[in-house]
C-alpha cells in the first residue's frame, strides 16, 4: 500500500481498502490452511496471487490513472517481483524460526518426573442411615387419597 501511495501519489480510500483488507485476509487464511507454504515456491505463488488480484482491485477504481505519474510497466513488475520474492523468503524463515523457538519452550518446559500416583479411594457400598436425599423424598411424598375402593 505505501509504494501504490507513493507511486501514484494518493494512498487509496474507502471500499478499496475494505476490498484489499478482505484478499489480504483471505490470501492468508488460505496460507494458514496449505501445509505446502513453509516452501518458498509455494508462498510466492500465494503472494503473486493476492499481488495480482490486488492489482486487478486497485485497476477496477481506476486508481493508477488517477494520478496521471504511473511508473513504466516494467519498473512496476520489478518491484513487485521483489516485493514478492522478499516477502517470501521472510515469511517461510520467520516460520522456521518459529517452530525452532517452539520446539526450543516445549523441550525446556517438558515434564520431568512422572506424575504422583494415588492410592484409590474405597468406595462405601452401602451405610447403616438412609441418604438425606432419599429422607426428603420419603418426606414429600403425600399418603392422603381417596379409599381405593371408591377409585373403581
Amino acid at each position: 500500500m505505501a509504494a501504490h501511495s507513493i507511486g501514484s501519489g494518493a494512498a487509496p480510500t474507502g471500499a478499496v481498502i475494505v476490498q484489499l483488507a478482505v484478499l489480504a485476509a483471505t490470501i492468508g487464511a488460505l496460507a494458514a490452511t496449505i501445509t505446502r507454504t513453509a516452501d518458498a515456491r509455494a508462498m510466492m505463488g500465494l503472494l503473486a496471487t493476492g499481488q495480482l488480484f490486488g492489482h486487478l482491485i486497485l485497476s477496477a477504481v481506476g486508481h493508477h490513472d488517477a494520478a496521471g505519474t504511473t511508473p513504466p510497466a516494467a519498473l512496476m513488475l520489478t518491484a513487485h517481483a521483489a516485493a514478492i520474492g522478499t516477502g517470501a523468503l521472510l515469511i517461510t524463515a520467520s516460520d522456521r524460526l518459529l517452530r525452532a523457538v517452539s520446539r526450543a519452550v516445549r523441550a525446556a518446559v517438558r515434564i520431568v518426573a512422572a506424575p504422583v500416583a494415588f492410592a484409590p479411594v474405597a468406595v462405601v457400598g452401602h451405610a447403616d442411615q438412609p441418604l438425606r436425599s432419599a429422607l426428603l423424598l420419603a418426606a414429600s411424598m403425600s399418603h392422603r387419597g381417596p379409599p381405593v375402593s371408591r377409585c373403581s
